[in-house]
């Protein structure tokens, strides 16, 4: 499979559109000089107030612009990075026109290049200092990037430091970080959708079908139903 260097119009249209075509598509991060590539497998499409036929009650950008949000409103193709339940960054890549809302979180993705550097970085995490890593259970290749925190934590890219970054150009960044997004030319398999995971109420439903996945990728992360999404 063939790639090449996503562009701004390649991440133009509608989250929920572009979503499908980031799968088999690499994203390589490099922090502190390591340099880590994740070939993306899982990813959930989000809506800003205002974007597309259909209101999104799930997404951070559903009241309008916020300071936190504020990445999602700009310039397609940089990075959100936001913080999870205030320990896990977690990355999107901004998609629709300049101004008008949208993010596409990376769910999960098998790590191409980097593999030990990935691991350290979960490891560390998981041993909660760089010492007790090592007394850590190894963690399996599937699992280094299973799940949109570990993933996070294995590209290496941390919130606030990372937030903005530009995956197409992939200047480097204040924190001395960069990012490069690259696509696939042709689908990159049989392309699953579904309801997003975790996602409270109604957005977390069936009439939101704005997740997708790669059939038969062992590293895509478990479903599981938010808050009243029943």
């Amino acid at each position: 499979m063939t790639l090449h260097r996503a562009t701004r119009d390649d991440l133009a249209g509608l989250p929920v559109d572009v979503a499908p075509r980031l799968l088999g598509g690499v994203l390589t991060t490099t922090v502190d000089g390591a340099e880590v590539a994740l070939r993306l497998t899982e990813v959930e499409a989000y809506h800003g107030r205002g974007t597309g036929p259909v209101a999104d009650p799930g997404s951070h950008a559903r009241m309008g612009p916020t300071a936190r949000n504020a990445t999602m409103w700009g310039e397609p193709g940089h990075l959100y990075v936001y913080l999870s339940h205030g320990i896990h960054s977690c990355v999107n890549v901004v998609c629709a026109p300049e101004g008008v809302a949208g993010g596409i979180l990376l769910r999960a993705a098998s790590v191409e290049r980097g593999t030990e550097i990935a691991r350290e970085r979960r490891q560390v995490r998981r041993g909660g200092r760089v010492g007790a890593a090592a007394c850590a259970p190894t963690i399996s290749d599937r699992d280094l990037a299973r799940g949109p925190g570990r993933l996070g934590q294995a590209s290496g890219l941390r919130h606030p430091g990372d937030d903005g970054l530009d995956a197409v150009t992939g200047l480097v960044g204040t924190s001395g970080a960069s990012a490069v997004l690259e696509l696939p030319d042709e689908p990159a398999g049989r392309v699953r959708s579904g309801p997003r995971v975790g996602v409270a109420g109604h957005a977390g439903t069936a009439a939101f079908p704005w997740r997708f996945w790669l059939d038969g990728e062992p590293t895509v992360s478990a479903f599981r139903p938010g808050r009243g999404a029943a």
